[in-house]
């Protein structure tokens, strides 16, 4: 523990805890290790086509295979409109309608379609693909009440952050709290760093957190916005100096504790100049993702990765033939599942991770592969593998938007250190 960190914390009124201090997981430079937990070494596999199944995780380095996360979302009135997809899948799209009365236009057709519910059904969508022995979850909700005559904050000493479930392992328990956040009204301004600073507390178990987060976890938040940060300071629709340099603290309290920052910024309000939020990421050594059209977070949010693995590779050596990018499915906490090309007979299988540092690591098994015909169930339910696939594969193309966004989001905010160095000379 550094005494930043405690100096930090004493700023937020927090203390820390033993726990905290035991929890801090070791950042060592290691190479890539991958694990195939299924199928085992010489074992025989049986299926009607030429592939066989494996699933195993890889992590990077000696980082633990345990994660702690937190989705940090943001409630705030804004939410309440279009996400721009049928998220509620009842073949309509909401969308704002103009009214012919002034001042009372239809912010959203269908609620059901809104920012929010995309939101949440982002998180339900993830966690579903998430191992609840590895990843333990929470759920936190961020705003700020506005008093409708000066747009200033009603209290001075209101709560703009709410736990909604502490760290469980109960994915139901987290499921449960977010299907009765999206039943809520959205309201409020955007108070991003109170949802920041209450994550903070969760994660690292200081003096009145619910959570119990674990030693050999690594600390992860999920924020997601549709705005830029209006609260505490100012009015609720002015994104203030002081509101920006309140956020950033709460990041620089989250890397003192080893906390990772991971930012999807939702639509343009969010994403068309991300001051606050590139900061925050950059400072904890997250990632910020811009999404354009807010409801493709849903289906973007499950393809993320906060185990620092960007890939992993499955190879028949045996016969010189790899698994197609959509056979290999890589979840967000480093465990992959899929399908490698095998020939009746031995075969030898090697399983290759590249993790974000640009290092890699692989492991070898040897496995028998013999002919089988599938029953009707077993051919459903590969069928359905396929189109879930495909379905994901539409969003590669939306993904390398993203990084050439990233990339001029990198570049501007170089444009910006050194005019801002010129202007001091």
């Amino acid at each position: 523990m550094t005494a930043a960190f405690y100096a930090t914390l004493a700023g937020l009124g927090f203390l820390a805890t033993t726990a905290w201090a035991d929890s801090l997981p070791q950042d060592l430079s290691a190479p890539v290790r991958v694990t195939i937990e299924d199928p085992e070494p010489g074992s025989v596999i049986r299926n009607r086509t030429n592939m066989a199944a494996l699933s195993g995780i890889a992590r990077a380095g000696d980082r633990p295979v345990n994660f702690d996360v937190i989705f940090v979302l943001d409630v705030s009135g804004s939410t309440k409109y279009p996400s721009g997809i049928d998220v509620d899948g009842d073949g309509t799209v909401g969308e704002t309608r103009a009214s012919f009365v002034p001042g009372v236009d239809i912010k959203n057709t269908d609620p059901e379609d809104s920012i929010l519910a995309a939101e949440v059904n982002a998180a339900r969508s993830m966690i579903q693909g998430l191992n609840p022995e590895r990843v333990h979850v929470g759920l936190i909700t961020f705003s700020g009440e506005v008093d409708p005559r000066t747009y200033e904050q009603k209290s001075v000493d209101q709560a703009n952050a709410w736990l909604e479930q502490a760290l469980t392992s109960e994915y139901a328990r987290v499921d449960a709290a977010l299907q009765a956040v999206a039943l809520r009204q959205p309201s409020g301004g955007t108070d991003m760093q109170a949802g920041i600073k209450l994550a903070v507390r969760e994660l690292g178990g200081l003096v009145g957190a619910l959570s119990k987060p674990r030693r050999d976890s690594k600390k992860v938040i999920l924020l997601l916005t549709d705005g830029r940060p209006s609260f505490p300071a100012g009015k609720s629709d002015v994104e203030d100096p002081d509101d920006i340099e309140m956020t950033i603290d709460a990041a620089r309290t989250a890397k003192a504790g080893n906390i990772m920052i991971n930012v999807y910024g939702l639509g343009p309000q969010a994403i068309d100049y991300p001051i606050a939020v590139t900061q925050v990421t950059r400072t904890t050594g997250g990632l910020y993702t811009p999404v354009r059209r807010p409801g493709d977070i849903v289906a973007l949010l499950s393809g993320i990765s906060f185990a620092n693995i960007d890939d992993v590779v499955a190879v028949n050596l045996t016969i010189g033939d790899l698994a197609a990018p959509e056979d290999i499915l890589l979840q967000p906490d480093g465990s992959f599942r899929g399908f490698v090309p095998v020939r009746p007979g031995k075969n030898r299988i090697r399983v290759s991770a590249l993790a974000s540092d640009g290092t890699r690591g692989s492991t070898e098994i040897d496995i028998v592969f013999k002919h089988q015909d599938l029953t009707d169930a077993e051919l459903e339910a590969e069928l359905g593998r396929i189109r879930k696939r495909k379905k994901e594969l539409q969003l590669l193309m939306e993904r390398d938007r993203q990084e050439a966004f990233r990339q001029q989001e990198r570049e501007r905010a170089l444009t910006i250190e050194v005019e801002g160095e010129e202007k001091e000379q």
